[in-house]
């Protein structure tokens, strides 16, 4: 009898410790289902609002505490590739980013297009007389841009294009200035204020573009490419890691009217937060689709 109950109490033993290792592997796996997300954007005004509203929506939705990366565009394509990232909404394919892709491409994940109908290229308002790229070339209009063209970050996919263009084009009396997407932005701003003269590396989605007439200058050697899409890049590792983050990425699509929403939203006084946080809240159909499957 003292032997079976030996046996009883160590099985009961074993039983108590079979079952904590299970809680403890559940408690594990809900942790992993809470571990910070890093996405992994560019300062373009397009970028912050696509990735503030993805935060949000994490963060809301399904309570993950989310890290934002704000970085160039080299090194948000390698640090998905790395694993240092979990994701970003910010591919702009074909052309734009293709030497990243090019580079970057078979060490991450595409998740396919969230939002089509981009387009880059040499953005003036529409006030200046001239239509097309070429048109650059008169001595007149060179003038009356001191020989520039306003452009963002070096690195960035616009600018690549650009210094190909003025080669292209054979502009080799223009500069190329480096700033930033926000500069840039004010620097249109403030010569469209004042009706002056100016040329500048463009794309939409853009709050400029509702802000502002402005035009597209017609590029006849095709430098800048056609329509593109933005796409969604995630790391290999974020399917098994964490599955819902990768649902949620998967399913994410929206349009450039939705973007907009959320640029103009900053633009006017809102903080990204708060821009993404009132396009949520205003749209729960689409937020719904992106978290459908999500138990």
């Amino acid at each position: 009898m003292k032997k079976r109950n030996k046996q009883s109490l160590l099985s009961i033993a074993l039983l108590t410790v079979m079952a904590a290792a299970v809680m403890l592997t559940g408690c594990s796996s809900s942790a992993g289902g809470s571990k910070t997300v890093k996405l992994a954007y560019v300062a373009w005004d397009s970028e912050i609002a696509s990735t503030y509203v993805v935060k949000e929506v994490l963060e809301s939705k399904l309570g993950k505490t989310v890290e934002m990366l704000q970085v160039d565009a080299g090194p948000m394509f390698a640090g998905i590739a790395d694993g240092s990232a979990d994701a970003m909404v910010a591919a702009w394919l074909p052309s734009t980013h293709a030497s990243y892709m090019e580079k970057y491409g078979n060490d991450m994940e595409d998740l396919g297009a969230n939002l089509n109908g981009t387009k880059i290229g040499l953005t003036v308002p529409a006030y200046m007389k001239i239509n097309s790229i070429e048109d650059l070339k008169d001595s007149a209009a060179g003038d009356s841009l001191d020989h520039k063209i306003i452009g963002i970050e070096p690195g960035a996919g616009i600018m690549s294009a650009t210094e190909k263009a003025l080669a292209d084009y054979n502009l080799k009396d223009y500069t190329l200035v480096e700033s930033s997407s926000a500069a840039m932005a004010q620097e249109l701003q403030k010569a469209y204020d004042a009706n002056q003269p100016i040329v500048v590396t463009g794309w939409t989605p853009h709050w400029m573009f509702a802000n502002m007439d402005l035009k597209y200058l017609d590029d006849p050697k095709g430098v800048y490419g056609g329509d593109e899409q933005i796409h969604t890049m995630v790391s290999k590792g974020l399917k098994d890691d964490q599955p819902d983050v990768y649902r949620v990425m998967d399913q994410f699509q929206w349009t450039p009217e939705d973007m907009a929403k959320v640029m103009v939203g900053i633009q006017g006084g809102q903080s990204p937060e708060e821009a993404a946080k009132a396009w949520v809240e205003a749209n729960p159909d689409k937020v719904n689709e992106w978290i459908k499957g999500i138990e």
